[in-house]
């Protein structure tokens, strides 16, 4: 099986070194189609050059990585229109309004029929009554809220999302959470989430990877992986991992 063109990512031995620093080192993961990843650990783990290599912004020291059958970043053009990227943490142009930003995007992306996008976007994320305010302007909750429009406005095949609820209270947080998940599970997206939240990650995510000095240390069920390391919550796993990555062991339940 091909699975470069059947998985929505497929990374093999993946590893980016930075003047002998290895920030990655050998990684190799699976994510299908309608399935949600959780990309997790501490500083430092790897999880931003990961993404970048994977959004073929960075070239890797070695290894491969594909996405929706394309390698990266060599045929990255094909399929930049297929995928999106969201992190409350990168901001649009502060002084065009919610509005503005959105259209350029989609006349980026090829959006078809821009405005009746927007306007969908708009009531299922709650926007339509700050549309024409700068986003400047806007709370960071609000913020957020636009940043995940503008990552869902070409229907992607690949979403990779860092910390997606950030900035937002509990029950806004929950319900982007449930959006997402529909979105995924309707339109057989793969997402790659990075999260702190552990309490999230366990309710949204399939699988998790946990990384640690740019490898995987553990991958599996994060509503059963603790218990597999004698862990009662995700949250003390991956405290553990981040503090002590070399001594951590399967207690083989």
């Amino acid at each position: 099986m091909d699975f470069a063109v059947t998985s929505a990512i497929a990374v093999d031995a993946l590893v980016k070194r930075y003047k002998g620093v290895t920030a990655v080192d050998g990684i190799s993961f699976r994510l299908k189609a309608g399935s949600i990843i959780g990309l997790l650990g501490g500083n430092g783990a790897g999880k931003t050059t990961t993404i970048a290599m994977i959004m073929g912004l960075v070239m890797p020291t070695s290894g491969t990585v594909m996405v929706l059958g394309a390698q990266m970043p060599k045929e990255r053009y094909r399929v930049l229109h297929r995928m999106n990227f969201e992190s409350p943490y990168v901001d649009m142009p502060m002084r065009l309004t919610v509005r503005q930003n959105l259209s350029v995007f989609a006349q980026l992306y090829g959006v078809p029929d821009i405005d009746g996008r927007i306007a969908n976007l708009a009531t299922e994320l709650d926007l339509s009554e700050f549309l024409d305010r700068p986003t400047g302007k806007l709370s960071a909750g609000q913020k957020t809220r636009v940043s995940l429009a503008k990552a869902l406005l070409n229907h992607p095949e690949v979403l990779l999302l860092d910390e997606p609820t950030a900035s937002l209270d509990p029950a806004s947080a929950r319900d982007i959470r449930t959006k997402i998940c529909a979105f995924a599970g309707q339109e057989a997206v793969g997402v790659l989430w990075t999260s702190h939240n552990m309490v999230e990650v366990e309710k949204v995510c399939d699988r998790v990877l946990f990384l640690s000095h740019g490898k995987i240390l553990l991958a599996g069920n994060p509503k059963t992986l603790p218990r597999e390391y004698g862990k009662e919550t995700l949250e003390d796993l991956f405290i553990t991992v981040a503090r002590e990555p070399l001594t951590l062991e399967s207690n083989g339940t």
